[in-house]
Order: structure tokens, then sequence, then C-alpha cells
């Protein structure tokens, strides 16, 4: 990790250590009466895919544009539908982080068979321009749902 000008990288003492768990939980309804349940408080996806923070982010946009609408017209409408509006943007994302973390981890389970399903799922979506649009829509964000 050195660099020409001279930087060493210094080795310090490791304070903890832990493993992350790669798990999935989703409340449904993500809402009750006048509470309403947004990002991790509503739904966790393993860190495989990275969209743990994009779904927090649409279920805000989701709740604000419900209390725009609320506060601006007087409706409930939009409130009333954000579980429903929110949990099919869930589902399409626990989805893709099961298949991600699927894919790309191995299991203490796991016999030789499954070893080759994983390999050739790679292969799949480094071969496949659909696997891989796939994947990529996925990855970048799906399209947001109207309200």
């Amino acid at each position: 990790m050195a660099t020409r000008d001279g930087w060493v990288l210094r080795d310090g003492p490791i304070l903890q250590k832990g493993i992350t768990p790669m798990r999935s939980f989703v409340t449904e309804p993500m809402q009750f009466r006048k509470l309403f349940l947004l990002g991790d408080a509503a739904h966790i996806v393993p860190p495989t895919g990275a969209k743990g923070l994009n779904l927090a982010v649409a279920d805000v946009r989701v709740f604000a544009n419900a209390l725009v609408e609320f506060y601006k017209r007087g409706t409930r409408h939009a409130l009333e539908r954000y579980s429903e509006i929110c949990l099919r943007r869930v589902w399409k994302v626990q989805r893709f982080s099961w298949w991600m973390t699927s894919m790309l981890h191995r299991f203490p389970n796991e016999d030789g068979t499954s070893h080759r399903l994983h390999l050739a799922e790679l292969d799949y979506v480094t071969s496949s321009r659909a696997a891989a649009t796939t994947l990529a829509e996925n990855y970048v964000g799906l399209p947001f749902d109207p309200i």
C-alpha cells in the first residue's frame, strides 16, 4: 500500500470485528392509523444489493407527496395508499437483494450443484445483454410508480 512519494500505511489495532447478517425484514402494512413507517423502520434488505438507502428515499418521496396532497387538497387518498404503493417497490427490491445475495455468496450447506448454478448465473449475467439490462435496472433503481 506504499506510494512512490514515501507514504506507508501504518497498521493499527483492530478494535472490533463483526459479521453483518444477511437478513431481510418487511413490515406489512407500513402504517397504522396516523403512524407511518419509512426506511429501516419498515424494511431491511441485505447489503448485497446496496438498496437500503434507495428504498428509504423512495418511501420519503411517496410520503412527502401524500402529505402535500393532504395539506393542499385535504384528501387522504395518497396517505391511505402509502403502504400499498411502497410495498410494491419494497418486495421488488427484496427479490433483487435475495437474488444478488444468492448469486454472489456461497453458503455452508451448499453442495457442488449449487456452486455450479451460481457460476452459471454469473456467466449468464455477464454474457447476456438481457440479463445485464435487468441487473442494471434493478441495481440503478426501478422507475417510480404513479401515486
